[in-house]
C-alpha cells in the first residue's frame, strides 16, 4: 500500500488522532463485513509517507483478491491506496516475517522556499557540501549501535543494526535523495540518521567525528531529527 501520512499520527491506532491503521480497518469491515486487525511490516510517525508499505489481516470472507482489492481501494480515502492484495501463506505475519526495509528521504536544498510539494521533503536553505555528507555517510554503513541515532525511550534490547551503503543521489530541480537500507531500524533512527547527515554537509559536524558519535552511543552527539515530511517507507522485504 501507499499513502501520504500529513493528515494522519501515523500508522498505529492512537486516541488523539486519526491514523493509517484505523481507516484501513475500517475500509475493510465495510467490504468484509468483519471487524479486522491490520498488522503492518512496522509503524510509520505521524507525518511520514510510505511507497511501499506491507500489512497482513485474517478475514473469513469468501470474497475473491481481486474483489477484495478494488473493494477495499473504492472506499479508502484520496491519500491511502492498495498497490497490491495476494492471499498470504498460513501464519504469514507482516511484522515477524520483514526481513529489510528501505527508506527514502528527500531533500530540496535551495535558498527560497517552495511552496509546492512541501509536505514531501525537507526544505534545507544554506547549499550543502555532498563530498562530506557521502564522507560521513561511508562511516554507517556495517554493523554498528546505534543508540546514538536512537530516540529516547526506544526499550528494544539491543540497539545493534546492520546498515547498508547509504545512496545519496542528486535529482533534478534541487532534490537531494538519500536511501537507507536495513534488516531492522531504531525508532526514529533514520531521520536522526539524516539529520546528522545535513549537519555534516552545513559544517555543523566533520565527517571523520561520525565513528566517534557513533562509539558514545550519546544522542547528544548526532544531530536534530529531521522532520517527518521528507521521509517515504520504500519497500519492505520479505
Amino acid at each position: 500500500m501507499e499513502y501520504d501520512g500529513s493528515a494522519y499520527c501515523g500508522w498505529q491506532r492512537q486516541p488523539n488522532g486519526i491514523s493509517i491503521q484505523q481507516v484501513l480497518e475500517g475500509a475493510v469491515a465495510r467490504i468484509t463485513g468483519e471487524d479486522v486487525s491490520v498488522i503492518a511490516s512496522g509503524r510509520t510517525d505521524a507525518g511520514v509517507h510510505a511507497l511501499g508499505q506491507a500489512a497482513s489481516f485474517r478475514a473469513q470472507t469468501n470474497l475473491p483478491v481481486h474483489k477484495l482489492f478494488a473493494g477495499i481501494n473504492s472506499v479508502l480515502p484520496p491519500d491511502i491506496a492498495l498497490r497490491d492484495i495476494k492471499e498470504a501463506p498460513a501464519g504469514f505475519n507482516a511484522l515477524k516475517d520483514a526481513k529489510g526495509k528501505i527508506y527514502l528521504y528527500r531533500i530540496k536544498n535551495q535558498r527560497l522556499r517552495p511552496v509546492l510539494g512541501r509536505q514531501y521533503f525537507w526544505h534545507v536553505r544554506c547549499r550543502l557540501d555532498l563530498n562530506k555528507i557521502r564522507e560521513g555517510a561511508s562511516f554507517l554503513a556495517g554493523e554498528h549501535d546505534f543508540s546514538a541515532f536512537c530516540a529516547t525511550g526506544c526499550d528494544v534490547r539491543s540497539r545493534v543494526r546492520t546498515l547498508e551503503p547509504i545512496d545519496i543521489r542528486e535529482c533534478p530541480e534541487n532534490l537531494l535523495e538519500i536511501t537507507v537500507e536495513s534488516g531492522g531500524f531504531l525508532r526514529h533512527m533514520v531521520r536522526n540518521i539524516v539529520g546528522t547527515l545535513v549537519d555534516t554537509g552545513r559544517d555543523k559536524i566533520k565527517p571523520e567525528d561520525i565513528p566517534e558519535i557513533l562509539a558514545s552511543g550519546d544522542r547528544r552527539k548526532a544531530g536534530m531529527a529531521a522532520p517527518a515530511c521528507g521521509l517515504f517507507l520504500k519497500e519492505v522485504k520479505y
